[in-house]
C-alpha cells in the first residue's frame, strides 16, 4: 500500500550526513560561513520547510553534536558508528544505517555544503515527488548544461561540431548536483542507491545548487550568499 493512500500527510525525514574530518576543506561542516557554522544554514532551511517532519543528522563530530544540542534541540542526532567513519565508506551505506534507525514514509537527503538552497526549492521538490508517487519512485536534483562538451578522446558528446549551434539552442543534458534526493527505504535497500528505477529529475539553478567541495568553493559560496541576501 502506498504511504499516501493511508496517510494524507506522509512523514518525511530529512537526512543530513556531516563528517568531522574533511580533506580538501578542513573542518568545512562547522567552519564559519556568513558569520555562523556552515551546518546551521541547511538545518534552518530544512526546519523552515513545512513538508519536512523531522531533521536527522548523522555525524561523528563532537563540535556539531554540541552545537545541535544547544541551538537545534529538535534535531535528532545519530552518532556515526566506528564501522562507518572511514573516508572510503559509500554514502549509501550511511543512509542505510540511518533509515534503519529512523521511521518515515519518505526520506530526503541533502548536505550542509549546499548553503544556497532555498526553502521554496525544497518544498517544490517534495511536492513534485508526492504528486508523482508511486509512478515515480524517487527524485534527484540536477543542473541543466547547455555547453559544448567533449570526452577524453576529443569526441563531441552533445553537439555536432559541423553544425555550430548557439549554446542556448543545444539540447540540454543534466548533471546530478547532489543537492537533493528523495526516496523510500524500499528503494534504498533494493538498489543500494538513492535513485530508483523510475526517478524524477528536479532542476535547480546553478547558483542555488553551488556545492562546497574545494577551498575556492567556500569563498565563492560566501560571495553568492552575500549578494543574494542584499536582494
Amino acid at each position: 500500500m502506498s504511504p499516501l493512500s493511508s496517510n494524507p500527510s506522509p512523514i518525511i525525514a530529512a537526512l543530513v550526513p556531516m563528517r568531522h574530518h574533511s580533506e580538501r576543506v578542513p573542518g568545512k561542516n562547522y567552519r564559519r560561513f556568513a558569520g555562523q557554522p556552515l551546518y546551521r544554514h541547511i538545518i534552518r532551511i530544512l526546519q523552515a520547510c513545512p513538508l519536512i517532519s523531522q531533521v536527522v543528522v548523522n555525524t561523528d563530530s563532537p563540535t556539531i553534536m554540541e552545537g545541535l544540542a544547544t541551538y537545534f534541540p529538535n534535531v535528532r542526532v545519530i552518532e556515526r558508528p566506528a564501522h562507518l567513519k572511514a573516508d572510503t565508506i559509500p554514502m549509501n551505506d550511511i543512509l542505510l544505517y540511518d533509515v534503519s534507525k529512523v521511521k518515515a514514509d519518505f526520506y530526503l537527503q541533502t548536505h550542509s555544503t549546499n548553503p544556497l538552497l532555498r526553502v521554496d526549492t525544497i518544498s517544490r521538490a517534495v511536492q513534485l515527488f508526492l504528486d508523482n508517487y508511486p509512478t515515480h519512485d524517487s527524485l534527484f536534483s540536477v543542473t541543466r548544461i547547455q555547453r559544448r562538451l567533449w570526452d577524453s578522446q576529443a569526441r563531441a558528446i552533445n553537439h555536432d561540431p559541423a553544425v555550430l549551434l548557439r549554446t542556448q539552442d543545444l539540447p540540454p543534458i543534466y548533471e546530478e548536483n547532489s543537492c537533493l534526493y528523495i526516496f523510500t527505504k524500499e528503494v534504498l535497500k533494493k538498489r543500494h542507491n538513492r535513485i530508483g528505477e523510475r526517478p524524477l529529475m528536479f532542476e535547480i539553478d546553478r547558483i542555488e545548487s553551488w556545492d562546497i567541495d574545494e577551498e575556492q568553493d567556500f569563498g565563492i559560496a560566501e560571495v553568492l550568499y552575500a549578494e543574494r541576501e542584499k536582494l
